[in-house]
């Protein structure tokens, strides 16, 4: 069904084989990898085939603008790097329907008020690096620079090291405060991951909030040893304290109303089948309604590490990784918006996004498309052909309506 609907969708089509995961299903394609740079290199191409002058700024992310950048501008965009094995519609759709939706606008012979961006935003998943909208913090103040460019991938690559090798110059990473007084309104468009617009059976909305949520490692650490000569008795089994762990995360996450933990990752060390582990991190994301929610649940989850470590003679250590809170979208271009495009819904959502990052430092609203299966981050993500039409339609109208005519 994914790959179906990705290539009914012409935006889609166009990138269809690009990062293509033959283990996991889906799609993989993280910051700066070849699968990404082949994604940069297409939107380039795309941008300037319509006339859109293209632009890369120093935290990673690239511009294409119609007409001169300054201030006031309306942007629109979203990025195109996937978690590993995720769908075809998250973050791309957002950038191929505000190409065509800027499209449409240039060759109905519209001309805006104020100038006109669409951009795509780097490693909005955190796939690569571990922190969630790398760009748009970067570019918004909301990471710190020296922190970022000490991140280290898998392979044990440094971001600054990444992005030198990219052509960029890691010194010049960080707040940038002369683009971020060109945005006069981001607004996102992106498919909605999860089931709000299915149950109220409307192909659009408009977002109200997002919620806040993080991520922390737990890293439980014991004694390696040898599998077969070691007794029960005699071990220091990080393991065992993190799979304990684990297993009590999901009613801890139910006992409070809204909340939810998830764990998606774990790494141990030396990772051999017949040794004991000396090491096991585990990757948590947590998320509430409310921050303070959030915040209690995971300290719950942290003690709840430390019982389990000491009961295996382990220690267990939590570290937080990123943080983003809760954000509510502004009234006055939510409501713009929504009397551009008649009575679409306002929906809240609990996944996190540029919009809700930049949000902090300039206005942002976002639109949802209907994704039937309610299924995201995973290869069943899907919206229909005629809804992502209904999508760029929406996106179009919003777009000419906020920018005005000269």
């Amino acid at each position: 069904m994914t790959e179906t609907g990705a290539t009914s969708v012409p935006g889609l089509a166009e990138i269809a084989d690009i990062g293509r995961d033959t283990v996991r299903g889906g799609y993989s394609r993280h910051l700066f990898d070849e699968a990404d740079r082949q994604l940069r290199e297409w939107f380039v191409a795309r941008a300037a085939g319509i006339g859109l002058d293209v632009d890369h700024d120093r935290n990673g992310n690239i511009w294409a603008w119609w007409g001169p950048p300054g201030p006031g501008a309306l942007v629109t965009g979203s990025h195109l790097d996937s978690v590993p094995g995720g769908g075809a519609f998250d973050g791309p759709l957002g950038v191929v329907s505000a190409l065509d939706a800027v499209q449409r606008l240039m060759v109905s012979g519209f001309r805006p008020s104020r100038p006109v961006a669409v951009v795509v935003f780097a490693e909005e998943e955190g796939s690569r690096f571990g922190v969630a909208c790398l760009g748009s913090k970067l570019l918004s103040g909301g990471l710190a620079a020296g922190t970022a460019l000490a991140l280290t991938d898998a392979s044990g690559c440094t971001l600054a090291e990444v992005m030198a090798a990219a052509g960029l110059d890691p010194a010049r990473a960080g707040r940038d405060d002369a683009l971020l007084s060109r945005i006069g309104l981001f607004l996102e468009l992106h498919v909605e991951q999860g089931r709000g617009l299915i149950d109220l059976g409307v192909p659009v909305g408009v977002a109200s909030s997002v919620l806040g949520h993080g991520r922390w490692r737990l890293r439980f650490a014991g004694q390696g040893n040898h599998a077969g000569t070691t007794l029960m008795s005699d071990r220091r089994d990080p393991m065992v304290a993190a799979g304990a762990t684990i297993a009590q995360i999901a009613d801890l996450a139910r006992a409070r109303a809204g909340a939810r933990a998830t764990v998606g990752r774990v790494d141990a060390a030396p990772g051999g089948t017949n040794v004991i582990a000396s090491r096991v991190d585990v990757w948590l994301d947590s998320r509430a309604e409310e921050d303070e929610v959030t915040r209690a649940l995971v300290a719950e989850i942290g003690a709840t590490a430390a019982a389990h470590a000491a009961a295996q003679g382990c220690t267990a250590e939590l570290t937080e990784q990123s943080w983003s809170g809760t954000v509510h979208f502004p009234d006055g271009p939510r409501m713009a918006i929504g009397e551009a495009l008649g009575a679409v819904p306002a929906l809240p959502t609990g996944a996190g996004h540029d919009a809700a990052v930049l949000a902090a430092a300039v206005p942002t609203a976002m639109l949802y498309v209907r994704n039937p299966t309610g299924i995201s981050h995973a290869p069943e993500e899907f919206a229909s052909a005629e809804d992502c039409a209904a999508g760029v339609d929406a996106l179009e109208t919003a777009l000419r309506s906020l920018a005005g005519r000269s």
